[in-house]
């Protein structure tokens, strides 16, 4: 997996004995930032307000590059979800953010990348008690490439067509903020993909 300065000071080895405190970056209702607090504690009930993103990766054919979230994770594992979700370091730009861990987690770099808008939720996750209370930025894009998935991060993947979509979400879990993330993205989705791909 790659190393950015991010990511060299604010993660450690597994295995390497004490680990840094990973910090988020909180905000007010509107967007601006007001503090930072540690990652876990930012998602214990009620949840603390902070800044995240959440990217969606088409192929040339319109489909959805979706990923199974690996059973380690301690939030929602094994849950389906949209391609790449996470928070950016403290003083990192969300569209940093957005490609280093779409690169870490997933081995792609998109071949493009917009901003999609913003949307804020409050999802308490039914299975572990954490809640997602979060100011997330949206971002679409391109994969040109197969996804070579990081095992520690990703369980699978799936490019799934809008019906496919609709179809795998009635039969198996996924995470608890997708469907909104989704559906606050849609407008710049069919800008992307065309109103042929049904998104």
């Amino acid at each position: 997996m790659p190393t950015t300065p991010a990511t060299a000071a604010q993660s450690g080895s597994p295995g390497a004995g004490t680990q840094e405190a990973i910090m988020l970056e909180l905000v007010d209702e509107a967007g601006n930032t007001i503090g930072t607090a540690e990652k876990l504690s930012a998602h214990q009930a009620p949840g603390l307000l902070h800044r995240a993103f959440s990217v969606f990766l088409f192929d040339e054919q319109g489909r959805l590059l979706l990923q199974q979230r690996a059973l380690g994770k301690y939030h929602s594992p094994g849950v389906w979800s949209n391609t790449c979700c996470g928070h950016p370091y403290p003083g990192e730009s969300p569209f940093a953010a957005a490609a280093r861990r779409t690169h870490e987690e997933l081995g792609l770099s998109p071949s493009l990348l917009a901003e999609a808008g913003t949307v804020r939720y409050n999802h308490p996750d039914p299975a572990s008690g954490l809640v997602e209370q979060e100011y997330n930025h949206l971002f679409v894009g391109l994969a040109q490439a197969g996804p070579e998935p990081d095992p520690e991060e990703v369980g699978d993947t799936a490019f799934v067509t809008a019906e496919e979509l609709a179809k795998r979400h009635a039969e198996v879990p996924f995470s608890a903020w997708f469907m909104t993330v989704l559906d606050a993205a849609r407008p710049a989705i069919r800008e992307l993909t065309g109103d042929n791909a049904g998104w």
